[in-house]
């Protein structure tokens, strides 16, 4: 059993570090999209189309690199008492946690996934704006981010329990 955690461990961590390390250039993917939007406001016809792209990929940057962060330990934690905790007693507080991380999770995949067949039921549905994209990519992006978060939580649920049961899974970042 603990051979098949490291392997889940490796598999994932190693997927969503790729993911993450490519999702980083996309703030350079958003600056150029807002910078050409600002450009073209000033100099030429205002483009309908650039808030509404920007907006779409801070959704997939923020969705996609989710569970690097995730995986980074870059979340947010209140460190009051934590920080004095010992490995073992973080491990165990870290198990109990995630569990909850897993369920809303499971409940945001499932809604995201509902949403996303929505939006293909009804020939496409669009954005309400003048430029009125499709919305079926980005929901797309959304629940492939959600499933990859998902994935990586459970991931950290396997790092905890190996943790508590005495292995070395390496120092939680």
């Amino acid at each position: 059993m603990q051979g098949l955690m490291y392997r889940y461990i490796n598999l994932i961590d190693a997927m969503n570090y790729r993911v993450g390390r490519i999702m980083m250039y996309g703030i350079f993917v958003m600056m150029g999209i807002l910078l050409w939007s600002s450009i073209s406001k000033t100099f030429f016809v205002p483009s309908l189309w650039t808030l509404e792209v920007a907006q779409f990929a801070m959704v997939a940057y923020y969705m996609l690199g989710g569970p690097y962060s995730i995986q980074m330990g870059s979340n947010v934690r209140m460190d009051l008492l934590y920080g004095e905790w010992s490995d073992h007693r973080k491990a165990q507080v870290d198990a109990m946690t995630v569990l909850f991380l897993i369920v809303y999770l499971g409940f945001l995949l499932w809604g995201g996934w509902e949403s996303l067949m929505y939006s293909f039921s009804y020939g496409g549905e669009r954005s309400s704006s003048v430029w009125r994209p499709y919305l079926w990519p980005i929901k797309s992006i959304m629940v492939i981010g959600i499933f990859l978060m998902l994935l990586q939580a459970v991931s950290e649920f396997f790092k905890d329990i190996l943790r508590i049961k005495g292995h070395d899974v390496g120092a939680k970042l």
